[in-house]
């Protein structure tokens, strides 16, 4: 598998404080900027993107057009219904620089490390309380190695727990030698067994993936890092029989005895449309809809049948 790509100087999506989904405890989450992968579902479609974007709020925008009379590249207009013409606009951010009212956001800034542990420490009291901990997200936290691994060390020295979410698109060495001393615990991504369907629907196939499963849940098994592997249900993409199966045969090859399932919501419909991007429309399922409590039990079945243990 080809290294994943250098990023110098990774930008920060946010730091999100007082989080009870990302991770055991009281959690304070560091969403990465890019992503190797390009889910059609994406929650955080935001975060893909490697480079800063403007986000436009309508629900905020007070109408003054100060932003519209600031824009010397006339990207700004009413007439569009995304408002923000993304061909037209160099991202020179003047426009969220005089935004009154805030609707215009930068998303994705440069935080230096000593930044990062600065602000996650003033949680650490919560940490300690809770058995909780900092959680590095995305986007996917492994597109900088080097970053990654000094920022978790700088707070595993501090006793703080450290767990990172990986979609597992990365390079292996590179993992083992510069972050994995410094980690807790492994959010693992398996989202689709089938290669071709991988591809479609994620952007790429999932060969080195699931090499890179293998080998971190191997180590696990021998007395490493606990990992433990999570599928997103998306109707009629990931939560299809046939797909759950596939991973279920998977685990029982490699040994492993729980999962986490998290059932499909659509609140990152709006994400969309803040950064430019037309509703998604698929074929295979409604993305405006939240996924029926029904079927969510069904999937969990196909798991629990076999004595794998879902994580809550």
């Amino acid at each position: 598998m080809n290294p994943s790509p250098l990023i110098l100087d990774p930008l920060i999506l946010e730091l999100k404080g007082n989080s009870l989904d990302d991770g055991p405890g009281i959690r304070t989450v560091v969403f990465f900027k890019g992503c190797p992968l390009d889910c059609v579902w994406c929650h955080n479609p935001e975060s893909k993107k490697a480079a800063a974007e403007i986000s436009f709020e309508s629900k905020v925008c007070v109408g003054c057009n100060t932003c519209m009379d600031t824009c010397t590249n006339n990207a700004l207009s009413r007439e569009n219904p995304l408002f923000i013409d993304r061909n037209l606009c160099t991202l020179c951010f003047d426009c969220v620089d005089n935004c009154p009212a805030g609707a215009l956001e930068q998303i994705g800034q440069k935080m230096s490390i000593s930044e990062i542990v600065d602000q996650v420490m003033k949680d650490k009291p919560f940490f300690d309380t809770s058995k909780g901990g900092v959680t590095f997200s995305g986007g996917e936290p492994t597109l900088n190695m080097a970053f990654l691994g000094k920022a978790a060390k700088a707070l595993k020295e501090k006793g703080v727990h450290v767990l990172v979410e990986t979609c597992g698109q990365f390079n292996y060495d590179s993992f083992i030698e510069l972050v994995y001393p410094h980690v807790d615990l492994i959010y693992f991504d398996i989202k689709i067994m089938d290669k071709d369907h991988h591809k479609k629907y994620c952007g790429l196939p999932n060969k080195g993936i699931l090499k890179n499963f293998k080998n971190l849940h191997k180590k696990y098994l021998n007395g490493g890092v606990t990992v433990l592997p999570r599928t997103p249900l998306i109707p009629d993409i990931t939560d299809t029989r046939e797909n759950l199966l596939a991973i279920v045969s998977l685990y029982k090859e490699e040994g492993v005895k729980k999962t986490q399932l998290m059932p499909y919501h659509p609140l990152w419909q709006e994400k969309n449309l803040k950064i430019g991007i037309s509703p998604v429309l698929t074929k295979e399922w409604s993305p405006e809809k939240w996924m029926a409590e029904e079927r969510v039990k069904i999937c969990e079945k196909i798991f629990i049948d076999v004595g794998i243990l879902l994580e809550s």
